[in-house]
């Protein structure tokens, strides 16, 4: 007789938040910025962490990706326990897996809009990775403006590079911290719905952090960060 052993949690869930704290200590105190959190999402799911500036949200994100490690708890990000791996080995997990929307860009100011989005693909050993690079960029409307600079580009513009490159390396998950954070409304909403579009057909998971509720609305699963601890929100949005 055979036994059939359940899939466990780890190749079920793409994304798996086991009681992640974070505390940073000073000489004479000891601040807890997140506490006991824990939550999970399967591939395609999205969610958008809201709240006040300073709740951690950034700092979870962090460690959520890999960029930062938790004082206790564990991430799990399709199966690699990020936890127990050394700086070297998160950033392997990182180039396979996530790509990264920041809102302040963070695209190379010396390379034009198409080197910032080639160079993702050059590091990974992409095929083809020039006509990838053109296809991303004309889908994100900049297919005139890829010969520019990041400082002669609008926000919207740059914004739109940085999602472009995003995708380029089609990540299984995107983070995405205030993505239209430093961009005016009409400029938001356009970015919103570019983001989402392209997110729906990647099939990508997504891990949205915000203060807009109106792009947090666009998420499938929404919570907020009060004191340390996520929690889920009482308002429909």
């Amino acid at each position: 007789m055979t036994h059939h052993t359940q899939p466990n949690q780890q190749t079920v869930n793409l994304l798996s938040v086991v009681n992640v704290a974070k505390q940073i200590t000073t000489e004479d105190t000891t601040l807890i910025i997140l506490k006991e959190i824990s939550f999970e999402l399967v591939a395609g799911e999205s969610i958008a962490i809201m709240g006040r500036s300073g709740s951690g949200k950034t700092t979870l994100l962090g460690i959520l990706a890999g960029l930062d490690q938790a004082s206790s708890g564990e991430v799990r990000l399709r199966g690699n326990n990020l936890s127990l791996m050394d700086e070297d080995q998160r950033a392997a997990v990182r180039a396979r897996e996530v790509g990264f929307v920041f809102q302040s860009f963070q695209l190379l100011p010396a390379l034009t809009a198409l080197e910032n989005v080639l160079m993702p693909l050059e590091l990974k050993g992409a095929t083809k990775p020039l006509e990838r690079a053109k296809v991303l960029l004309d889908e994100v409307g900049l297919g005139a403006r890829m010969k520019h600079f990041p400082r002669q580009l609008s926000g919207g513009e740059q914004q739109r590079v940085a999602i472009a490159r995003a995708f380029a390396c089609q990540p299984t998950i995107l983070f995405a911290d205030e993505p239209t954070g430093n961009l005016d409304q009409q400029t938001g909403q356009q970015i919103i719905d570019l983001l989402f579009r392209l997110n729906t057909r990647s099939g990508t998971t997504l891990v949205l952090v915000t203060h807009d509720s109106e792009l947090a609305s666009r998420c499938q699963i929404h919570r907020q960060l009060v004191n340390g601890t996520l929690q889920p929100i009482d308002t429909e949005l």
